[in-house]
């Protein structure tokens, strides 16, 4: 019965993982996507008004925190992941069915965790550029 619990335990945290890994993919994007439109409108304006142009690099500094911020918190993911994963094969070799779970998945994790980084990270660049590249 014990062993059940901890399955469970195991399983309720990873799908907790994947929810905080979700909430921060996506907050990360909409800011990135939402400063690049706000910057973007605010370009031409800001050839002439150097308020405007402090507002940009300050939606600038945001995205740096911001993805700096995600960007940490899913290193922190991957690597809760791979020891919660790491826990379930242990205890699915002293159960004798680890033969059921291919551990080749977490490399499978670790890739896609560092896909949704570069997500992250090339969204923030573009984000931050090309309003610049338009003034």
């Amino acid at each position: 019965m014990m062993i059940e619990h901890v399955h469970n335990h195991i399983t309720s945290e990873l799908q907790q993982n994947t929810r905080t890994d979700i909430i921060f993919i996506l907050t990360s994007i909409f800011l990135n996507l939402i400063t690049l439109a706000v910057n973007s409108g605010m370009s031409k304006e800001s050839r002439t008004d150097s308020s405007t142009l402090i507002v940009m690099f300050v939606f600038v500094v945001l995205i740096i925190l911001v993805n700096l911020v995600v960007v940490i918190g899913l290193m922190k993911g991957k690597e809760t992941r791979a020891k919660l994963l790491k826990g379930l094969i242990s205890m699915y070799k002293d159960q004798n069915v680890d033969k059921y779970y291919d551990s080749s998945l977490l490399e499978n994790y670790n890739l896609r965790y560092n896909l949704f980084i570069l997500v992250v990270f090339f969204t923030g660049v573009i984000a931050m550029i090309v309003p610049f590249i338009l003034r």
